[in-house]
């Protein structure tokens, strides 16, 4: 069907977007105003197309009507208008952004708003405000003309299984210039949207800082505009109050919580910007996505340019906010962004300002520091594996979870280091609770060594790196060989005797009986009580690592090290039955397939394994 096509196309929204518009229609959310700040966001993001398509095209805005928006409310027929003299949309448009959704992991954010109780922060944060104004509206019609373009179309539905895109009537096409209107029949129950106060109230609240005016247009007298449209900023920080900075953030974050760290500064020198970023203090709903995009707005003298810009590090891409530069061209592209040098000292400079302030906060504000490491540590931590330059500081800006406490850092850990103890240790697992019934511990317990318990996904990768801390070696429990024997247990062990089983000859019976199963058999320095425990080599990635390589298919799975502890009586019972070839085999399968259950996988052949335990217990018992 060509542009130009002017029959009327009636459409069936997207999937996602009818679950989408059934929530809102059936809204139970008690955050309706919502809807007015995500149409004036929307609005404004409009207007700044068009300024930025106009360094290149002057001509889109040669009629002199500068970029703004209006709000109008008619009382007597029931509707609120929110028109913008912004970019606009052709038809194509009007029919893609309002009627699918195109981003990764629609079908999770939906789920997940289904389960809110509030779902007015997701709704923001996912990018699908519009959807949000069928909470008040029965029926709403949008009328768009693209800048610079002649033809005007109307995208009309009432909130059901589908829309309606035509030709506009003569008279909105008169009234439409250039960008676009969007008229909300309201529902009875939403009829307070047309009071002056409840609008004024409203933008005060959410969208005082958007840099185009907001004109009200009242059903008497004269339009006003109802907001500041200043640059936040630009403005110098003795001039704010901290309820600037907070109601700046729900606007530049599209956000209901309050942050838990605002940065706002100006650099003057080689280079001159100005800066305003915000951490903050809940998870967003795309903090995983796959593309790790950052949300930093990258302005140029106060001209919106792109929020695809990379201003900070993918591992600093929870915060939030602008940064304005006064010496970058206007017309800058996005292939000329990634290679310019400008840019990349800006990078530089301002992911340094951001975690000097997050050191700062970590000492000076902890409560605050403790919101942003409960949403965000676990993003943090990549940067220790990605930035070399800064991995020392981002070791430090660290906390844990270890075996002495919760919250804890690598400074701590280092003053509380055990006479002789040269090197910090940890364990990587999927939850706490299985790190800490560990065999692996059970060497480093009895000595009263603090051990890192460590259970993001992200640990496994981050520990992969030859690490130290104030020349302290991270070492792992579960790779490599370990040696306590300078460290002394903190009781004395009641059996200082000779192991009960001989070393060599119970090794050469296990081997014999696992075969290929695993590289190698060795007497453990880590056991104390558990018969027998899985280790990775010390060359090679660490065995939590290689599980989830290997869930994605990006690895194979090398051979373990099955490590016994010759106390055992298991072990001793596998030396004593080395004649009788079926039962050592039996235990010594059973040594191996208990240590992979206690690291949370299956045995390699769970019938087989059920067999032999059935034939151990009926020996016993016999």
């Amino acid at each position: 069907m060509s542009m130009s096509d002017s029959a009327t196309v009636s459409q069936p929204f997207q999937a996602e977007v009818s679950e989408l518009l059934y929530l809102m229609v059936h809204s139970v959310y008690s955050e309706t105003d919502i809807f007015l700040r995500e149409l004036i966001s929307n609005a404004s993001d409009a207007c700044d197309k068009l300024r930025y398509e106009a360094i290149s095209r002057p001509e889109l805005i040669a009629d002199g009507d500068a970029p703004k928006i209006r709000i109008i409310a008619d009382k007597k027929a029931g509707t609120l208008t929110v028109a913008d003299t912004g970019i606009g949309m052709d038809r194509q448009e009007l029919i893609d952004n309002l009627g699918t959704i195109a981003r990764s992991g629609t079908k999770a954010f939906v789920a997940k708003l289904a389960e809110a109780k509030d779902g007015a922060r997701l709704i923001g944060q996912f990018g699908v405000g519009f959807y949000s104004a069928f909470m008040v509206a029965d029926h709403i019609a949008v009328t768009s003309r693209r800048a610079g373009s002649s033809e005007v179309w109307t995208w009309s539905s009432s909130g059901g299984a589908g829309f309606e895109v035509a030709s506009a009537s003569e008279e909105d096409a008169k009234r439409v210039a250039r960008g676009t209107e969007i008229v909300l029949h309201l529902k009875e129950d939403a009829r307070k949207y047309l009071e002056t106060y409840e609008i004024e109230r409203i933008v005060g609240a959410y969208s005082d800082n958007i840099q185009f005016p907001i004109e009200l247009v009242p059903e008497e007298g004269e339009p006003r505009q109802i907001n500041s449209a200043s640059a936040l900023w630009q403005r110098s920080k003795s001039e704010l109050k901290p309820e600037d900075y907070a109601q700046a953030y729900k606007q530049v974050a599209n956000a209901f919580d309050e942050p838990a760290m605002t940065l706002h500064y100006r650099a003057e020198g080689r280079y001159s910007y100005a800066v305003l970023l915000f951490a903050p203090s809940t998870k967003p709903f795309d903090l995983f996505e796959p593309a790790r995009k950052g949300k930093v707005r990258l302005y140029v003298r106060r001209v919106f340019i792109t929020d695809d810009a990379d201003l900070l590090p993918a591992y600093l891409r929870f915060i939030r906010g602008v940064i304005d530069s006064e010496d970058l061209p206007l017309n800058i592209s996005r292939e000329m962004l990634q290679n310019n040098p400008q840019l990349a000292q800006i990078r530089k400079a301002v992911t340094g300002r951001v975690i000097g302030e997050l050191e700062t906060l970590s000492e000076k504000e902890p409560e605050n520091f403790g919101k942003i490491w409960d949403a965000f540590g676990a993003v943090i931590k990549e940067g220790i594996y990605e930035d070399f330059e800064r991995r020392e500081k981002l070791l430090a800006l660290s906390r844990f979870s270890s075996t002495a406490g919760d919250k804890r850092t690598l400074k701590q850990y280092v003053a509380d280091l055990k006479p002789n103890q040269t090197e910090i240790y940890f364990l990587v697992g999927d939850s706490i609770e299985r790190l800490k019934s560990n065999p692996r511990l059970e060497a480093a317990s009895a000595r009263g060594i603090e051990v890192l318990l460590l259970t993001d996904p992200v640990d496994a990768f981050w520990t992969s790196a030859r690490l130290d801390f104030e020349g302290k070696p991270l070492k792992s429990l579960s790779q490599g060989d370990l040696n306590f024997d300078l460290i002394p247990p903190l009781e004395e062990q009641k059996d200082e005797a000779a192991p009960a089983a001989d070393e060599a000859a119970t090794i050469a019976i296990i081997k014999a009986s696992l075969g290929e199963r695993v590289t190698d058999v060795k007497a453990s320095t880590r056991l104390t009580t558990s018969a027998s425990c899985l280790v990775a080599g010390s060359q090679g990635p660490d065995r939590e690592l290689e599980r989830l390589l290997s869930q994605q298919n990006r690895g194979m799975r090398t051979k373990p090290i099955l490590e016994i502890n010759l106390r055992h009586p298991l072990v001793s019972a596998i030396a004593a039955k080395g004649s009788d070839k079926s039962i050592a085999d039996d235990l010594s399968l059973l040594l191996l397939e208990q240590a992979q259950i206690l690291d949370g996988e299956l045995p390699e052949d769970p019938a087989a394994f059920t067999a032999r335990l059935n034939r151990l217990v009926l020996q016993g018992l016999a």
